[in-house]
């Protein structure tokens, strides 16, 4: 299957069977997510893994009830740093180069222009960058997900807050950013199952210039 058709399969399923996906299958799209591309290289978020039930159960008030977060097989939360700092910023570099057979001479100059950059900068503004990284690795993993016709259901409909407490985020300077849970799609009983694509047709979707 190309990615478009695998695109076209895809939907936000709104009703999860249950079905367990296999691990082959996950450990694909996690692989997708880690191997997706961010600014500098730096790859400033983590995914975290949820398959305990009773964990899932703890999420889901925080989730305004979406089902899917406890008939999923694996609930993905993506969350980014909620900050660069100069530790973490060598810490990308000095693995990078010791992995390249590199001297840190050689991207020295890089990594002194990008802390002139992020160091001075807000927090906040420092975390929303990092967001936007984990956005793309989150697209990737949807985007793998399809081809293996594994069901995912994107999610910014959480509370940030409480996912950031009960998975002890903070303590990791981390903060969440999106949920994508992975499953079966329960054809019988979700709203959304056989209805037609919708989106943007090509004319009002590209602006050539």
């Amino acid at each position: 299957m190309s990615l478009i058709e695998a695109l076209n399969w895809r939907y936000a399923t709104k009703k999860m069977n249950g079905q367990a996906v296999p691990q082959e299958k996950v450990d694909q799209i996690l692989e997708a997510a880690r191997l997706a591309p961010s600014s500098s290289g730096l790859q400033p978020y983590k995914v975290i893994v949820v398959t305990d039930p009773a964990l899932k159960q703890e999420l889901l008030p925080h989730s305004f009830n979406q089902s899917q977060i406890v008939d999923a097989s694996h609930v993905l939360v993506f969350a980014a740093w909620d900050n660069y700092t100069e530790e973490r910023i060598d810490e990308v570099f000095n693995r990078t180069n010791a992995e390249r057979g590199v001297p840190a001479e050689a991207t020295a100059d890089y990594v002194a222009r990008l802390k002139s950059i992020y160091i001075p900068r807000e927090s906040e503004v420092n975390f929303e960058h990092a967001a936007r990284q984990a956005y793309i690795s989150f697209g990737t993993a949807i985007a793998e997900a399809a081809l293996l016709k594994v069901d995912a259901t994107p999610m910014e409909g959480f509370d940030n807050a409480k996912y950031d407490e009960i998975l002890n985020l903070a303590e990791q300077g981390l903060k969440s950013v999106t949920v994508l849970p992975l499953g079966y799609r329960d054809e019988a009983n979700d709203w959304l199952a056989g209805l037609k694509k919708v989106r943007l047709s090509k004319e009002n979707f590209i602006i050539q210039k």
